[in-house]
């Protein structure tokens, strides 16, 4: 048996989750007010009271944002799905279902990932569980993605992408050097998270006239305009509703699935995705907090709370301008922060495909077998591209410093035969031409993350090379280091 040290109760290494459902029926560990009635501390994202004037109904708890958990379970399958390919022989399979993970369906999906794992065990086993009818299409990025050839919106790049994974081996394409599973996810979080938190429901909707807090956010809610929008932005964050009670390294360990004391706030042996589990950019948050150089995860949670705690202090009444101020400037402090992390992981995968590059140099000298270090490096150059294309899809337009970024990364990694990616043609083939020196394309990953660090501010900065910058310059000769510049 195993002592949980925060509900000092036993529990069994392992334990199947219909033993765990018996058992939590019986004691009435699992009834639908559990979470709404739990003596949570003040540093956790609910519950809430209702305050919608009217209301009549039985719930207690305003809180809700069970639609954008349901998002992220499809955004972890879909990833893992993307990397289902056999080399063709099932891609049109494969890319259905795909994209009844990203663009709906009719059906109960299972939730593929995250998965049970150890003695995590997950509450939920199909989307519908968490919020039925949801996709990730219809909430998208609209808008032109000039960081990938062709010049296609979100919706549309995310897509080709999918269409592409399906063809390849385990989503990989060494033809192009693009890791798809990759690729979707770290883009996916970008134009959909990212973008729907930062300029929509901490924008638009924090507009006097749009989901006012005096009335339902739609008939029959129990929960006001304000306060769901507000709601939706936190759930899309990825937090759990208890992590400001836990360390950067439990918030770690909890995406990880790899400390269930720390996960399982209320104690029940199940891991509930609603309110339960680190997804997404509050994983990210928490892996560069462990460092100890940042507190990104606590700062943009507690702003979160604190402005949730306005909205519910107007008692479902129109905010004054004072508390709307308030709720502008906790948006901001959101923003800033939730840019920072993705900023800090381009910064932080551009350090890793420099040193990727510098072993394959090695390699390549010694006549080695360069198959695995490619893909690795393939693998982080995916993560780079996508972070860096989720990066430009927030609610600030990076105008010169987004033309520098993707001039430093190109369309593709270079690759084993010099060549890289440089467009698309008509009939959706990448097109590819002579690339840089090897040399050169790590000078602008060096570039890369000094520009990253002044213009973002950044201070966790993971996998730093910059220090080998003045070094690498110099052998390369002041005409070929400006390039690209």
């Amino acid at each position: 048996m195993q002592t949980d040290s925060k509900t000092r109760r036993n529990i069994p290494m392992k334990i199947s989750k219909s033993k765990v459902r018996v058992i939590a029926l019986a004691t009435g560990i699992l009834s639908s007010s559990a979470l709404a009635t739990a003596a949570f501390s003040e540093n956790t994202y609910g519950p809430f009271p209702v305050t919608v004037k009217g209301y009549s109904g039985s719930k207690t708890n305003s809180v809700s944002y069970t639609g954008q958990i349901a998002r992220h379970v499809l955004h972890d399958s879909l990833k893992k799905l993307a990397g289902k390919g056999d080399g063709g022989g099932n891609a049109a399979a494969l890319q259905a279902e795909m994209m009844a993970y990203f663009g709906g369906s009719d059906k109960n999906k299972a939730i593929i990932a995250p998965a049970d794992k150890g003695d995590f065990n997950i509450k939920q086993e199909t989307v519908n569980e968490i919020s039925s009818g949801k996709n990730l299409s219809g909430k998208t990025y609209k808008g032109a993605v000039t960081a990938w050839p062709g010049q296609m919106t979100g919706v549309e790049v995310l897509t080709s992408m999918i269409e592409k994974a399906a063809q390849t081996d385990g989503g990989f394409d060494p033809s192009t050097g693009y890791n798809y599973p990759q690729l979707i996810s770290k883009f996916a979080m970008g134009a959909v998270f990212y973008n729907q938190a930062v300029d929509n429901y901490l924008d638009e909707k924090l507009a006097a006239d749009n989901k006012p807090n005096s009335k339902p956010y739609k008939e029959g809610a129990h929960y006001t305009g304000k306060e769901h929008s507000w709601d939706e932005a936190f759930g899309y964050w990825g937090a759990a509703a208890h992590s400001l009670n836990l360390s950067a390294s439990e918030n770690y360990e909890v995406a990880k699935m790899k400390n269930l004391s720390a996960a399982d706030a209320n104690g029940d042996g199940l891991i509930d995705f609603k309110s339960e589990m680190t997804f997404a950019h509050a994983y990210y948050a928490s892996s560069f907090d462990k460092g100890g150089n940042t507190n990104y995860m606590s700062t943009v949670t507690q702003a979160f709370i604190d402005g949730r705690s306005v909205i519910t202090s107007a008692n479902g009444e129109n905010l004054t301008d004072a508390q709307r101020a308030q709720l502008v400037a906790y948006a901001e402090v959101i923003g800033s922060n939730w840019e920072k992390v993705i900023a800090e992981a381009v910064f932080k995968y551009a350090g890793s495909v420099y040193k990727d590059i510098t072993k394959l140099e090695a390699l390549m000298a010694e006549n080695g077998d360069t198959t695995k270090a490619f893909a690795t490096y393939a693998k982080h150059w995916g993560e780079l591209k996508g972070f860096s294309m989720a990066l430009q899809v927030g609610k600030k337009n990076l105008g010169e410093t987004a033309v520098k970024m993707n001039r430093l990364i190109g369309f593709g990694p270079v690759l084993m035969n010099a060549s890289q990616v440089t467009g698309v043609d008509s009939q959706g083939n990448f097109i590819k031409d002579e690339a840089q020196s090897w040399g050169e394309y790590k000078l602008h990953m060096l570039k890369l993350q000094n520009m990253l660090a002044d213009q973002f501010g950044l201070a966790a900065k993971v996998n730093d090379q910059t220090a080998n910058m003045a070094d690498l310059a110099d052998k390369l000769g002041s005409a070929d280091s400006a390039e690209n510049d």
